[in-house]
């Protein structure tokens, strides 16, 4: 079979984006947003029946402490 087999595991592109995207940033989530809602969506899209979602709770608390933190100054 020719080209690339689709992954069993849905978002894993998307979680991947994201240690990425915080690695670069030096795991600064506020840097991330972008990435972060693209691993929302695809959580969304697959009902949150993925693995790579299970951080995905978290990952959006934070990055709402940290906007409310910004707005405010």
């Amino acid at each position: 079979m020719a080209g690339k087999q689709k992954s069993q595991e849905p978002c894993k592109k998307e979680a991947c984006d994201i240690q990425s995207c915080l690695t670069k940033n030096n795991f600064n989530a506020q840097r991330c947003l972008k990435v972060i809602e693209k691993l929302e969506a695809c959580c969304q899209n697959c009902s949150y029946n993925s693995t790579h979602c299970a951080s995905l709770s978290d990952l959006l608390k934070t990055s709402k402490k940290s906007n409310k933190r910004s707005s405010i100054k």
